[in-house]
């Protein structure tokens, strides 16, 4: 069957003025071990040389065939631009992906693949022919600080990542990735008998990647992740930066399981968005408490507090070995992480009152 295909992998790349790391994340596609067979570069509402630099990329003899488009006056966010680039996709092969396409590649024009990571994609999804899609496991781009506080805001946002990596390594994942998603070109065309669209167009939706990801398990497509298949993405340099990121996320989150209510597949994620407020709140509230009982009174009176202490400092420093000593000191020491929780815990808590009492505004 592959070899009656028109195009095995094809890659849309959407780019908002990204002429600053577009040309890396062309560049990692060219360097795959499996390259793609064609490369579509979206370039959406960019007012600065995106287009000029994606242009030379395709413009480069060496480089996968390659189509730039520009999409001016977007009001569908990175949404539209992905349904874009498949309805040209869907124009070019004959209106339906099923036998003319294999795999579908969604990925940030700020993130960097790993060289192998079409490869490493392509064995999951054949291993399982119910895989709708294998998310990437993200990683921090390290290096990029310039002063201490930054350093430790980046450093704790590299240590986040690869937390969450770590956790992703399942058969059913919370979402794929937007910085590197692979679908099987199958399931998206199912979405497309479905509703008409594979990624909700909405000027609310903040988060097409969730959206679509319930959209793939409602219509009986399962989704993975694989802690082989890298996508290494940009941080947050200042904390206004992160909070705005993660509100974004966080808020659009809650926004789409307000509209799909309590379902098999969005409780999960409810209850662990309460229980994680629950549990930053137990650890901010009891866990800095008894750490200040035990500065002036030491353990002799509570030899518990010596098995939660140990708890607290060895648990989070194991989560993290995969990234060397200085990260699993830097969780022993537990204030950086307490600090970052409470940055946590703001941007969840105000996601959650924001989608209830103000609108989302469209993105210009």
């Amino acid at each position: 069957m592959l070899t009656e295909l028109l195009y095995e992998t094809v890659v849309i790349v959407p780019a908002r003025n990204e002429e600053v790391g577009v040309l890396m994340s062309l560049d990692s596609l060219a360097a795959q071990t499996r390259r793609p067979d064609l490369i579509i570069v979206v370039v959406n509402n960019s007012t600065d040389r995106t287009m000029e630099f994606a242009q030379q990329f395709a413009d480069e003899v060496t480089s996968p065939l390659t189509v730039v488009l520009n999409f001016e006056n977007n009001p569908h966010k990175k949404a539209g631009a992905l349904n874009l680039g498949l309805r040209w996709l869907r124009d070019a092969v004959g209106g339906r992906l099923t036998g003319a396409v294999g795999h579908v590649l969604v990925m940030d024009a700020d993130t960097e693949l790993h060289p192998r990571f079409i490869e490493r994609a392509r064995n999951v999804l054949a291993s399982d022919p119910e895989l709708g899609g294998v998310s990437a496991a993200c990683l921090g781009r390290t290096g990029l600080w310039r002063s201490p506080w930054q350093r430790y805001l980046l450093g704790m946002q590299i240590i986040e990542y690869a937390r969450a990596a770590n956790g992703r390594f399942r058969k059913d994942v919370h979402t794929m990735a937007g910085a590197g998603s692979f679908y099987r070109a199958e399931a998206l065309q199912s979405l497309l008998d479905w509703r008409g669209a594979v990624f909700w167009e909405d000027h609310r939706n903040l988060v097409e990647d969730y959206e679509t990801t319930l959209a793939l398990k409602e219509s009986g497509w399962k989704v993975t992740a694989n802690q082989l298949c890298i996508a290494y993405t940009d941080l947050m340099p200042t904390l206004r930066e992160l909070i705005q990121q993660r509100e974004r996320w966080s808020r659009g989150t809650v926004d789409t399981l307000r509209y799909r209510g309590w379902t098999k597949f969005t409780w999960h994620t409810i209850a662990t968005l309460v229980l994680g407020l629950l549990g930053l709140s137990y650890i901010l509230g009891y866990g800095t408490t008894q750490m200040i009982v035990v500065a002036r009174q030491g353990f002799s009176d509570n030899p518990l507090l010596v098995v939660l202490l140990a708890f607290w400092l060895l648990h989070p420093a194991l989560r993290v070995r995969n990234l060397g000593w200085k990260a699993m000191l830097v969780e022993a020491l537990l204030l950086p992480e307490l600090v970052y929780m409470l940055v946590r815990a703001y941007w969840l808590l105000s996601s959650v009152v924001k989608s209830y009492v103000t609108r989302v505004s469209a993105w210009k």
